[in-house]
Formats: C-alpha cells, structure tokens, sequence
C-alpha cells in the first residue's frame, strides 16, 4: 500500500516529536523505543501493530500521537476500547491537553449519549473511548457501532490480552472486537497494547486481530476466518504485509521496583504486618495500593488500617463509580497513605509517584500479579513491592478457577431452553429458571455463545441460531484450566524456588531479555522478614472475630415456572441479618463449622452471638430457629441458649417438613427458592413481637427469607436472620 498523502509540509517524525511534547509538556521528551516505529506503521502504511511493551513503556502516547497525526492527514476519528473508567477519565485529560476532541461513552454519562452521537456524525469527535461492555450493549451495537466503525481512522485496543481466553483477565465483551474489525474502512489502522501478554496469548491476540480484514478491502473475501500470516508477526521490522500484524515487544523489566515475598499463613499476621509498615516513622515512603483477592478483605483490611490509625480506604468493584472516582483521586493527592483494593483498581489507573505495592494474599498467576505491580514506580527511582503469603490464597484461587467455563452439560441446557423458546427467545431469567447456573456465569456464558455465534440477542432477549455448526470445544477448555492451574502452581513458587523475583516474572511473561534484577529481596537479602508485633497479631485477630458481617433482605423472588422476579410483599420480607462469621474467613468460621458439625457449638460462640446482638440495637423480643437436619439440630439447641444468654424466650415455631438438596448444589435464583418452598412449615402459634431467626449457614439466603416470610404471615413482627456463617 501507497504511503498516505500528508497534510502539512513537516517531516512525520518531526511533526510526532512535536506531539509528543506537547502530550508530555516536556519540551525536550523523546521516543522510546518502538514508539516511532509503531507511530509510523500506523500513520504511513495504516498497519495493525501490536505493542508488547512494560507499564510506564508509553503506549498511550502511541496512539495519542498517532490519532493527531492521521486526523491532520483527513482520517476518521480514534476508537478505543478500555477495559476501566479509570483509565477512560485518564486519557480524556491527556488527548485534550494535546488540543483532541475526546469524548467516552460508558455506563456513567448515558445522559451525554445522544448529543455525542450527533458530535460524531458531523465530525467533530477525534477519539471516541468506549468500555468493551459497550460492544455488547443493545442500542450502541444496532446503532452506533456501524456508523462508528464505518469513520473509524484507528481502532485501539488497549489491555488486548482481555481478548484472549488464555489470558488472565480475560473478558467475553472483548470478542465482539470482530464486528468492529469486520466494518474498518479498508485504510483504517489498528492498534493492540498490553503489557501482561505471553507467548500464547500474544499468539491469540495476533490472530483475533488480523481477521478479518476491513469490509471495504478488496481482500476481505480472502481473509475469510483467517489466522496470522506468520511472516507479519515476527516483529518490529516494517516490512509486514497490510493484512498482517507488526508485532513490537520490548523488555518487561521494571528496574525501579524492588520485590520482596513474605510468609504469613495467618490474616492477623498479615494485619499486624501492614501496620507495622504503613504507620509510623518507618513506613513505607509515599502512598500505594494493599491488593485482596475478595471485596470483604478489602474492606475488612480497611476498617482494620483505620480502626489502627493508618489512612487506609476500600475500593471494590461493587462501589459506586463517583466513589471510586473520588478515591482515585485522594490517592492521587496523597490524602491516603493505602487504597486496600481488589482487581478493580488495576489496569489503567496512574500515578506515577506511586510508592508500594502490597499484596494482602497471592493472586492466581504471576502475569496477573505483574499486572498490579506494575502501577507502582512509574515516574520515581523506587517502590517497595512485598508480596505476602495467607494459608487461604489457593483455596480462593480455586474458586476462580473453577468457575471459569461451564459444563458442555450446562451448555446443552442452555442452548435447548433458547431453541424450545423460538423465534420469541427468553430473557436471562427465563432461562436461569429451567439451568442451574448463577446469574453472572449465565450472563457470561450467553456472551460467548452470541460472538461465536450459536445465540442471538435482541432487545434484551436471546435465542438459538440453527444452524451455526457451534460445538463446544472441550478441549481448548481443558487446556484453559491446566494453564491455570499450571500458572498457580507458578505463583506457588515465586519466591521460593530461588529465582530473582523480577526475572521469574518475565520468565513467566515469555520476555527474552529476562536477567537478574540485582535488587530484589533474593539477589540482595530480605527486609520485611522479621515476626510482626505480638500485640498488633492479637489486635488482629480480635478484629477478625468482632466484627459482624450484616446482609441485606431479599426484596424480589422468582416466580414457579417462569423464574420472573417479583417483589416479595412487605409484610412477608425479612429485616437486614448479621452474621458471625464469613465462610472462609480467619476469624469465627472454621472453629463454627467444625461444632456445627460435632452438633453442638461451645459457650463462647454463644456469647460471641449474644454480644453481636446486643451491639446490634434490634432489640428483638423473641427467638427461633430453623430447625437443623443433623440429629442433635445444633441450631435450635444455639438458639434456646442465646435466648437464655439474652433473657428472651425461644419458641421452636418452626418444623422441617421434608429434606432437600443443599443449597450449595443450587447455582440460580429459580432453583435455589424452588428448593426451599415447601421445606418447612410454622407449627405452632407465633408471638407478634421482634424476632431474630438463627439459622447455621446462610448459603443462598432463600432458607430465612422463606421462613422469615411465613413467620411475618402468621403474625410475627418484623423479623432478623441471624446465622453462624454467611457464604457471601
């Protein structure tokens, strides 16, 4: 292909430089690396390139610079595609201190949709960022997706990893990439950026991306479902055909990080440990992030850090967005010495001054775990990196593992209820009434089939594409889940088999320049090893076991038959609960789960329950319990004692009818509920005051929602579960 007329009489190179400066307000900044080489195959020859490159390498200024370029030139505007707000709220600022015209679309401006569409039908919109999510929603892909698509000048990528399954963070959204690919105008240029990208999925990356071709390109029949042309990918050279890829990775080294792993099999270790290193004179320097692999560590670690006079806040994905945005930015000022996060605040969020990087448990890889630490040390000479080690981290990875891919049973399920359905199609619920699948595996399962395209989706409805030839590619799935586990196991050994930190990681990232850091805890010696303070360990472990876990009501219901949710009346819901306990956790569980089991709790989990009470300002007037289906029914005997602790009476209401299933074998709403209609039944005369209704395990919630609501029918008042231990 022809190079691209330009628009002005400066030498590319020349004009990039410029843009540069002016992105970076540096009047002396200069390319990296591979910067101007990806620039120029984007600009010149419109190419797909591919960029492999450390956090902090520059890749945005790739495509900043690239975007103002191809605009001068007459092209179409940028699309991006960025996996987080965070980073969306980032570029905007930087594309417009470059003088763009940059506007995002996502699930926090609906408002803002219509007059940005009208922007980008007159033109008038250099850079368009949108969510992957956006891919999959309805109206943009019916409605704006096409005329987006069909303008577009450059589409970007950025975290291209999430297109692969083989990924670590891989996200269904992702693969709808193909449509926009399949509707390019034949010179538009196509950008993928990663930094946490290994061989294999570096190899699927290359092939989502070179096929197929642009619509309007005269070779686009021949693409077909094409792969790679391997010639195309092996990197960095310019002489790639214009249907290949350009591939440019550089090294993964970071060399202003510092890495160290602690063991600390105990949360109440772990607690004392970030207290002793976020307090005090000898503190780590600056601010950073404590990483949890669950949203009630983060908060727990929080409110621990605070309770201990630390600055220390929680970030979790289930937080409002102006919430995270505004932590975001006290972090960004410094207002708190620790953001305690989950994988939420991850990819795209900058600060370069960031000081630390403390992993509260193993994440389930080491590319995952490169990720995170890479938001550290990007514009300072050093940033402390400790990773410790709980006795609970492969128990928690397990669970992410194993919820990677459904069943090819739960597949067929799937795919029959949407056949059985018609041309009609069925709403999520609707299905999730007749599959025992969770709503979120439903939803990402179905995302999957509609890009591969054995389902359709309309308005909110799916149905089945007869057809399609899909079939469930059971071994690929098997692979998928070796690879985690075999990247577990890789996790498992960092920092234990010898290696210098830094270099297992780029090991493990496929870097071919991997070497020894020379500062790491294990080429020099550890820091953070010492026993953590006797009383802050106790301090801990008081924390993990005083402070209660509170649950919200059921407030809608699945309908027999059609799994339609509806309200549950108001003089048939229950109140918010509490619980002791967590599953899993450090602090009541394990010692409740094993008395349970005994049949009979000790003394001081009931004094436990009846300071939880008392702390809780309900002030209940009577107990009852759901009856147990052990012989000794230890939850009944946990009741009249905690009735007796509390000088309430207990009255033993309530009967189990019949047996059924565990709740932990019933994965959606419809069949959860299902299993406890009918199981118990109120046997005697209820009191009209307040009740607390004890139960064991609150798994699903359904079993003291239901019963609750029978309760509140026959009479009681209003009416709080109380259980040992809740699952979420």
């Amino acid at each position: 292909m022809e190079d691209v007329v330009t628009a002005t009489d400066i030498p590319l190179d020349d004009e990039a430089l410029e843009r540069l400066r002016r992105l970076t307000g540096d009047p002396d900044a200069v390319f990296r690396e591979h910067q101007l080489d990806a620039v120029r195959d984007l600009v010149q020859d419109r190419a797909r390139v591919l960029c492999v490159q450390r956090t902090g390498w520059g890749k945005s200024a790739v495509y900043f610079v690239a975007t103002a370029l191809l605009r001068a030139r007459g092209a179409g505007p940028t699309l991006i595609v960025s996996p987080l707000l965070s980073l969306m709220r980032n570029q905007l600022q930087a594309a417009e201190a470059m003088g763009l015209r940059a506007h995002t679309i996502n699930s926090t401006n609906a408002g803002e949709w219509s007059t940005i569409e009208r922007l980008i039908e007159s033109d008038e919109v250099d850079l368009l960022l949108i969510g992957p999510e956006r891919l999959n929603a309805d109206r943009f892909r019916e409605r704006l997706l096409p005329v987006v698509a069909a303008r577009t000048g450059l589409l970007v990528i950025d975290e291209a990893h999430c297109v692969s399954d083989w990924g670590h963070d891989f996200r269904p959204d992702y693969r709808r990439i193909k449509d926009v690919l399949a509707n390019l105008p034949a010179d538009a240029a196509v950008l993928g950026t990663t930094a946490t990208a290994n061989d294999r999925v570096v190899a699927d990356v290359v092939e989502q991306l070179t096929a197929p071709v642009g619509a309007g390109t005269t070779d686009a029949a021949d693409a077909g479902d094409g792969g790679l042309d391997e010639g195309a990918a092996a990197g960095g050279d310019g002489d790639a055909p214009r249907a290949g890829l350009r591939t440019y990775r550089g090294s993964l080294a970071r060399t202003s990080l510092r890495l160290e792993t602690v063991e600390l099999p105990h949360p109440a270790e772990r607690l004392a440990w970030l207290v002793e290193h976020l307090r005090g004179p000898d503190a780590l320097e600056g601010s950073g992030i404590v990483y949890t692999l669950t949203v009630a560590d983060a908060e727990q670690v929080a409110a621990f850090l605070q309770d201990q006079g630390v600055g220390a806040e929680a970030y979790t994905g289930q937080q409002a967005s102006e919430d995270r945005i505004a932590l975001e930015e006290r972090l960004q000022r410094d207002d708190v010495k620790a953001v305690v996060a989950t994988s939420a605040l991850g990819m795209g969020y900058d600060k370069p001054d960031l000081g630390f990087i403390v992993h509260y448990q193993a994440p389930g890889s080491v590319v995952a775990y490169y990720q995170q630490v890479g938001r550290a040390g990007r514009g300072v000479d050093h940033a402390e990196v400790v990773l410790l080690r709980g006795a609970e981290d492969r128990r928690i990875q397990d669970f992410f593992i194993t919820q990677a891919f459904p069943s090819a049973e739960r597949v067929a399920e799937v795919r029959q209820v949407l056949s059985d359905a018609g041309d009609a199609g069925a709403t999520t619920r609707e299905v999730q009434a007749r599959v025992n699948l969770g709503l979120t595996r439903l939803e990402s399962m179905l995302k999957v089939l509609d890009v591969e395209g054995a389902v359709w989706r309309s308005s909110g409805r799916w149905g089945h594409v007869e057809g399609s030839g899909w079939v469930y590619d059971e071994e690929r799935y098997h692979h998928v889940t070796q690879l985690r586990r075999a990247e577990q196991d890789a996790m498992a050994a960092f920092g234990a088999d010898g290696r210098c930190l830094m270099r297992a990681l780029q090991e493990e990232l496929d870097d071919p320049d991997a070497a020894d850091c020379g500062r790491c805890a294990v080429c020099t010696a550890p820091k953070y090893g010492d026993a953590p303070d006797r009383d802050l360990v106790r301090a801990g472990q008081t924390a993990l076991r005083s402070r209660p876990v509170s649950f919200d009501p059921k407030r809608m219901a699945p309908e027999q038959g059609s799994g339609k949710m509806k309200k549950i009346p108001e003089d048939a819901r229950t109140e918010p609960g509490r619980a002791l306990a967590r599953r899993g956790d450090a602090g009541w569980d394990a010692q409740v789960r094993a008395e349970v089991d005994a049949g009979r709790v000790g003394d001081d989990v009931v004094a436990a329950m009846a300071d939880l009470v008392r702390g809780w300002g309900v002030r209940p007037t009577w107990l009852a319990a759901v009856p147990s289906r052990r012989p000794q029914d230890p939850v009944s005997d946990l009741a009249e004692r905690l009735a007796g602790a509390l000088q309430l009476p207990f009255h033993p209401v309530v009967a189990r009818r019949e047996d059924r299933p565990r709740q932990a074998g019933q994965r959606g709403a419809a069949q959860q509920a299902a299993n406890v209609r009918g199981a118990f039944a109120v046997s005697a005369d209820v009191p009209d005051g307040r009740c607390l209704l004890v139960d064991d395990l609150r798994q699903s919630g359904w079993t003291t929602a239901m019963v609750g609501g029978q309760l509140r029918r026959r009479g009681s008042g209003p009416v709080f579960p109380l259980v040992l231990s809740t699952t979420n």
